[in-house]
């Protein structure tokens, strides 16, 4: 790869090292430049440019970059399209990611111009998140490096995903002198929704006298019922292996695999098995919805990864989950989510419906229907199907006909009494009519009568929260809506004025949008006139 300044005049196919912005003219990193180019960059007067040339034995950041992340992707993870060197490998279901650390250790060791970054090893991923990345580090890579990559690798990608499996869970609780019966309870809603929270259901749930005869037949019996895992909360702590819980484990025909693990908290966790049915004994701080070693344990048993006491053992490293003297104000422990990566991003749809339709005439378009449809009922029906957390519609213009048009329709509602002002002001109400935990919001124009919950899905399947990205749904290089916008860009959306939506936004921050590819012109179609109306036809 030749890198370095050039006259403009021999820049023609050269890739630009840096964004280019001029009046009137934008060109973005990474661009090969035309003829076209060359000239509009002559009339803004540049006369040197700094890219790259590549060698006919390179591969450019993007073909790099794709190539190693297939050689990377083992079961249940899929590379997406590369973009400006980087492609991000996604978790196709939920599950527990599987890292060969030495191996990737060995590949970022190879050359500084690849590198690979994962989630830590049996991080629990949801479906859809980026548990991997490959980043190109200058604009192109030999052929010969990624040959050495495929040796180190073998043929055996470094990075699976075990999927999450359901299993038919029991909770056993234990009565003794100790916990009252509103303790039980609370700890069997933390466990029920610990469990869905992992795909799993609480099945059944019995409780006992804190006895070795008594928690003996209660294991028996859920065994019978066909549980496939057995949790006992203990109405007081293990402190031993011939305590109640195991004593009452190894009486129904198992036994205990390790008692204790180096994971705080959750260090009094024992586990054993009657069978191939395991049985855990929850430490106490199993009763907090708190993160815990027990989250750890039931990650890897419903993944079906191995799990025994040589896997316990080998969590120390990273197992302060919280310091042991870290307490609350209150002197207890407050509950949190869990699992945490299990939930989606939360991602609101919010529909424009509050414009005047000037150019349709006296008609208000968004009740003009479509297929039969109201043009904001299709919107808003579109935005129900897709994965989005909420759907908040902004009306205005006869706002009273227009939210008539959504009878039944499950949806949030806010008015925009200055909708005259331009779209600006409504995107300012509805960003802040949104809940404080919205990670992103899809902006829908309510005229668009062709954009579907597949659509949306689309752009949410590319979002990913730990990365402010603006993504823009493109054809054949053409940018389309709706678009997506992370919470990092709502506070500076709130401060745009007139009619001009996000545009002024996008161009701003040029080097943080990302175009999301789609084969279908419903990006682009809108209805703004009686003739655009009558011609509208499905894309």
């Amino acid at each position: 790869m030749i890198f370095g300044e050039f006259d403009l005049p021999q820049a023609e196919g050269l890739r630009l090292a840096h964004t280019l912005k001029r009046p009137g003219l934008s060109l973005r990193k990474g661009r090969v430049l035309s003829a076209a180019d060359i000239t509009a960059l002559a009339a803004a007067g540049v006369e040197r440019v700094t890219g790259a040339r590549l060698e006919p034995d390179e591969l450019n950041e993007n073909e790099a970059a794709a190539a190693i992340a297939e050689l990377l992707a083992g079961d249940l993870l899929a590379p997406r399209n590369a973009y400006t060197g980087r492609c991000n490998l996604h978790a196709r279901a939920a599950g527990v990611l599987v890292v060969d650390r030495e191996r990737i250790d060995a590949l970022n060791r190879l050359d500084e111009a690849i590198t690979v970054g994962t989630l830590p090893p049996y991080a629990l991923a949801r479906r859809d998140q980026v548990v991997a990345s490959v980043k190109i580090i200058p604009f192109a890579v030999s052929r010969a490096l990624l040959a050495a990559w495929r040796e180190i690798l073998g043929g055996r990608p470094p990075l699976r995903l075990a999927a999450l499996a359901p299993r038919r869970a029991a909770l056993i609780l234990s009565r003794g002198d100790g916990p009252p019966e509103r303790l039980l309870d609370s700890t069997a809603a933390v466990t029920r929704q610990r469990l869905a929270g992992l795909g799993s259901t609480l099945e059944l749930e019995l409780r006992c006298a804190h006895t070795v005869p008594a928690v003996t037949t209660a294991v028996g019996q859920v065994l019978a019922a066909g549980c496939e895992l057995v949790l006992v909360s203990g109405a007081t702590v293990t402190k031993d292996r011939g305590d109640v819980v195991p004593a009452a484990i190894v009486a129904a025909g198992g036994q205990v695999e390790h008692f204790g693990m180096p994971v705080e908290p959750g260090n009094m966790l024992l586990l054993g098995r009657v069978g191939a049915v395991p049985v855990v004994n929850m430490p106490g701080c199993a009763r907090s919805r708190r993160r815990n070693g027990l989250d750890w344990v039931l990650q890897r048993l419903l993944a079906d990864l191995p799990l025994g006491s040589p896997e316990i053992r080998g969590m120390g490293v990273g197992g302060l989950i919280r310091s042991p003297f870290e307490v609350d104000e209150s002197g207890g422990e407050t509950p949190a989510p869990l699992p945490q990566g299990a939930a989606p991003p939360r991602i609101a749809a919010l529909v424009l419906a509050a414009g005047r339709s000037s150019r349709m005439g006296e008609r208000n378009k968004l009740l003009c229907p479509v297929e039969g449809v109201p043009m904001v009922r299709r919107a808003v029906e579109s935005a129900l199907a897709s994965r989005c957390a909420q759907v908040m519609v902004v009306s205005g213009h006869q706002s009273r006909e227009v939210l008539a048009a959504l009878e039944g329709c499950a949806v949030s509602r806010v008015f925009n009494p200055d909708y005259a002002a331009g779209m600006a002001s409504s995107l300012r109400v509805g960003l802040q009519a949104l809940p404080a935990d919205t990670d992103g919001v899809l902006v829908l124009l309510a005229d668009m009568p062709w954009v579907a919950a597949a659509h949306l899905d689309q752009l949410i399947a590319a979002f990913d929260p730990a990365r402010p990205e603006i993504l823009v749904p493109e054809r054949d290089g053409r940018r389309g809506n709706p678009v997506l916008w992370p919470r990092h860009d709502f506070a500076e959306l709130e401060r745009i004025e007139g009619d001009v939506g996000g545009r002024v936004l996008m161009q701003r921050h040029e080097e943080r949008v990302r175009g999301v590819r789609f084969a279908s012109d419903a990006i682009f179609a809108d209805v703004d006139t009686p003739q655009a109306l009558a011609e509208t036809v499905r894309p």
